[in-house]
């Protein structure tokens, strides 16, 4: 008996291959975009003009980690080199802005971004580490924060960015934005003022309490429009000097159904990542569910 391939045969196999090479290509990107690899400006070389520097905002936008399902698949890729095929689809998606720690891209990104695209929402995540000009932020290692006391402006600054610029592309549903943070990508969904044009449906803040020194780290600068939900251990290792303790409830409009969630027991109790629980997933799919406009 031959066991030489038909043609046929030949066919479905290049095109299962070719359709794994088109549903993951992008899964290594942002690869470089951690602390890791990140060679950092020294703050001392930092000016203002650095902040809001146009061509710097179209870096952290065009190295945007993307993903956008398609039935039973999800288009993985960044904003300058999404697959062909991701863009045939006419739908559009609500869609969520997510916007990464202190340490950048890590695999912890891959899991909330595959974890929304798989509920049905097109995520964006703009890469702050893609600017030319960056400065460290933290060091994971000591646990230590605000290193560079500005770099709360540039994220700002970049999600503000991304915001706008999701609005206007074809395959997102404007009506249904959601900002969504964690850790410093948090305290950025905290304190980020947005406009007419920037606003969001709702807002979710992960690993952070919304207490600092800083007086604009501080609070939630959310819109009445705005809920907000969020989430922080109680005793999160980042967050156990006196000035960082707590949570973000006193700051929650209890009107517009925000939500300040805080993890005293149980084995969340001392973590920093919580968006890889399935409970809490559950929980942020829900309120996300909530405030969608049909």
């Amino acid at each position: 008996m031959s066991t030489t391939p038909t043609s046929g045969c030949i066919t479905s196999i290049v095109s299962v291959i070719s359709s794994l090479l088109l549903l993951y290509s992008g899964v290594l990107a942002g690869a470089d975009l951690g602390n890791h690899t990140k060679q950092f400006t020294p703050n001392s070389e930092m000016s203002a003009a650095d902040w809001s520097s146009p061509d710097e905002l179209d870096r952290t936008w065009q190295a945007s980690l993307v993903r956008i399902p398609n039935k039973h698949k999800v288009f993985a890729g960044q904003i300058s080199d999404l697959p062909y095929e991701a863009l045939l689809d006419k739908r559009k998606l609500p869609t969520v802005i997510y916007l990464h720690g202190c340490s950048g891209i890590w695999w912890g990104t891959y899991i909330r971004l595959d974890f929304f695209a798989e509920n049905g929402f097109a995520v964006i995540a703009p890469a702050s580490f893609a600017r030319s000009k960056y400065p460290k932020s933290c060091d994971p290692a000591t646990k230590r924060a605000g290193l560079y006391r500005e770099t709360l402006k540039m994220r700002q600054y970049d999600a503000l960015n991304a915001i706008k610029n999701a609005k206007q592309l074809d395959w997102v549903d404007a009506r249904n934005i959601f900002l969504v943070g964690f850790s410093e990508g948090g305290i950025t969904s905290a304190t980020v003022s947005t406009n007419l044009d920037s606003g969001v449906n709702a807002r979710v803040i992960e690993g952070w309490t919304c207490h600092a020194e800083w007086s604009e780290y501080r609070g939630i600068n959310a819109s009445s429009s705005e809920p907000v939900l969020a989430l922080v251990a109680d005793q999160d290792p980042w967050f156990q000097n006196p000035w960082t303790r707590g949570s973000c409830g006193r700051y929650m409009n209890s009107d517009n159904g925000s939500r300040s969630v805080v993890y005293s027991t149980g084995p969340l109790v001392s973590r920093h990542s919580l968006l890889d629980d399935a409970d809490v997933q559950k929980l942020v799919l829900e309120f996300l569910q909530a405030h969608r406009v049909e």
